[in-house]
């Protein structure tokens, strides 16, 4: 428990001072195509399950890392692979499972055709338990799962973008993107289906409503509610356009348009929607049913939410600008209009408009240290899908997302690090949608300190904290780490 947290800080500073001593005859490394880097920490996690119920434990974390780049005349391209490996002394404790794996490969092509046209390709893998490694790369992006995931899950990001200048004064970006989730959490089915057009007699009382997925009811999911694959899987594919205009060399004013399109591939049931006689009582209606009266005619019907429910197109336009205001500071801001259609419920289709917004600003204030800060509100994918009173299922969260980053050189060998997030959800309709429940608030921050002993070893230390606040029931959590660590790098 506590020795393994020790003992691994110790092996670190053991391990730093020798190479101190040993690295005064070693060369300096010379630029090379491939490079093997490696962390190992001692660490401590007072919620390492990621929720509500809190388990702690000391462990170890190991993560080699090999890269290979070719720098060429008009191309540069590389592929990176990284590998956790992260033990827990609670688990194994307890005897369960106490090892988890996470992979991540990265894959990098840029080329260009000539002095005007620029192509790069991206493509990201990554399979793993963490919120912070399944999520969109970008850190400004929206994370709509912001929970632990047990199992093996994969999320692949690519990206191709095309940068054009026609002319000195007017240019052109086009990009695609392919992002790709699939979740090993699956299997949720409904109850028995009733016989459509079920009709009940005057003066009798109705059956108990349920219209939230998992909860019984005349029809509902069965188990726990629905999976995570049913919920999360999908492709999400987006195209978009910016026309640059370059005012002033140090100033560029920019328009796009984006076209966005989700499907949802887990084909699994995800909610039930319980109506009686064209109406749909209040939610959690238990202890005073309603009851038939003379002249009338209720009839029973469910209708079930599959994965695909969820599907839908947004169309995307903003406008924005480009300024360095000095050779030390730049900044750029857009904003524009979302109009989302959710053409595939099965109920009523729905569309809606939303505002988006990108903002950031740099400064670096010292060679080697700076600071990031930005701002931006998107929708995204959640986790969560509710039916309301009505009917209606939670189709997607509109975010906005406040983050900075610090980065300070106090010596030329002592690094830190202060990465700061905050992040807002509410819900688009469904059963945790309105004032009552409110949204998801989370925040997290994260403190590093590195040393770098020489060109080969570093040594680190830092802290991460994580919260999630929410008005939905044992979905709130919040989350400290600590650790201390070696890293090497050939």
């Amino acid at each position: 428990m506590k020795k393994i947290f020790i003992s691994a800080g110790l092996v670190a500073a053991g391990a730093a001072g020798l190479q101190n001593v040993c690295a005064a005859g070693l060369d300096v490394i010379s630029p090379k195509a491939w490079n093997v880097s490696g962390t190992l920490r001692g660490f401590y996690d007072d919620n390492y399950s990621v929720s509500s119920t809190k388990q702690g434990s000391f462990g170890i974390e190991a993560s080699p890392e090999i890269s290979f780049n070719v720098p060429l005349q008009q191309t540069d391209l590389g592929i990176r692979y990284i590998y956790g490996l992260y033990y827990y002394q609670q688990r194994q404790d307890l005897g369960l499972n106490a090892i988890d794996q996470t992979h991540q490969l990265d894959i990098w092509f840029d080329h260009s055709f000539n002095e005007r046209w620029k192509l790069k390709v991206t493509d990201s893998l990554a399979v793993g338990q963490e919120p912070a490694l399944l999520g969109p790369v970008s850190p400004a992006a929206p994370n709509g799962v912001p929970i632990r995931v047990e199992g093996n899950n994969f999320a692949n990001h690519a990206l191709v973008t095309l940068n054009t200048d026609w002319t000195r004064l007017f240019s052109t970006s086009l990009a695609y993107g392919n992002d790709f989730y699939d979740y090993e959490q699956s299997g949720a089915g409904v109850g028995p289906i009733p016989s459509p057009g079920l009709f009940y007699p005057t003066g009798a009382t109705l059956p108990p409503i349920s219209s939230h997925a998992g909860i019984p009811g005349p029809l509902g999911l069965t188990g726990a509610g629905a999976s995570l694959a049913g919920l999360l899987n999908r492709v999400e594919q987006n195209v978009s356009l910016d026309l640059q205009w370059h005012v002033q060399p140090e100033t560029m004013i920019f328009v796009g348009y984006q076209f966005a399109l989700v499907n949802y591939t887990g084909n699994e049931q995800i909610g039930v929607a319980n109506l009686i006689g064209g109406y749909t009582p209040a939610f959690g209606l238990v202890g005073n049913p309603p009851v038939v009266t003379a002249g009338s005619t209720p009839t029973y019907k469910s209708v079930i939410y599959r994965s695909d429910s969820r599907d839908s197109m947004t169309h995307s336009g903003h406008v924005g600008v480009q300024h360095e205001f000095t050779a030390n500071l730049s900044g750029k801001a857009s904003a524009g209009v979302s109009y989302t259609d959710s053409y595939n419920d099965p109920l009523q289709s729905s569309s809606s408009l939303s505002p988006n917004a990108d903002i950031n600003i740099s400064y670096t204030y010292i060679p080697g240290s700076y600071v990031q800060l930005g701002f931006t509100h998107s929708i995204n994918a959640t986790d969560i899908a509710s039916v309301d009173a009505s009917g209606n299922l939670t189709q997607y969260q509109e975010s906005s997302v406040l983050y900075a980053d610090i980065n300070h050189r106090f010596t030329p060998k002592l690094m830190g690090t202060v990465v700061g997030r905050y992040q807002y959800s509410t819900y688009q309709v469904g059963g945790n949608s309105g004032s009552t429940i409110g949204g998801d608030t989370s925040y997290s921050l994260s403190l590093n300190l590195n040393y770098q002993i020489n060109n080969h070893f570093s040594v680190e230390a830092g802290y991460n904290f994580d919260e999630l606040v929410s008005g939905i029931n044992n979905r709130a959590y919040d989350r400290n780490r600590v650790y201390l660590g070696l890293g090497a790098n050939y």
